[in-house]
């Protein structure tokens, strides 16, 4: 599964990603934005698992095997651009909000804020359409939980 989601986000011209491949890809993307500060904690672990559980309507397992899944396909995937626009895709208008949301629920799960973070969800949330607002909104949204 993992070359074949290589293939379509190596391709010329990438068509749109079919719901398991969609899936895979945000749950890489999760893990990216999580080992972008360069620690990969338990707390963000957990916090990917639960996203996948509610966004996917997953058992604890299935997520965590998606996840383990998404791990091998970060250290292999290309440019978290490739990433995003395969999302956008896949992801209607009015779902990226929330899925910045989650996002955001990620990057702050181990209770610290980083620059390399903050410059990676700006990246994201420009290639997913939205405005500095909406993300900033969503960050707050993702602090409250």
């Amino acid at each position: 599964m993992i070359a074949h989601i290589l293939r379509q986000l190596l391709a010329a011209a990438p068509t749109r990603l079919a719901d398991p491949d969609a899936r895979l890809a945000l749950a890489a993307l999760l893990v990216r934005i999580a080992r972008t500060d360069g620690l990969y904690s338990g707390e963000e672990v957990e916090r990917i698992d639960r996203v996948l559980m509610a966004r996917h309507g997953l058992t604890a397992f299935e997520a965590a095997d998606l996840r383990s899944e998404a791990e091998a396909l970060e250290v292999e995937a290309p440019d978290t651009v490739r990433f995003t626009r395969a999302l956008k895709e896949a992801v209607p208008v009015e779902d990226r909000v929330g899925l910045m949301q989650a996002m955001w629920s990620v990057a702050l799960a181990d209770g610290l804020r980083n620059d390399d973070e903050d410059r990676l969800l700006r990246l994201v949330a420009s290639l997913l359409g939205l405005t500095d607002v909406e993300s900033a909104q969503a960050r707050r949204r993702a602090m409250g939980e």
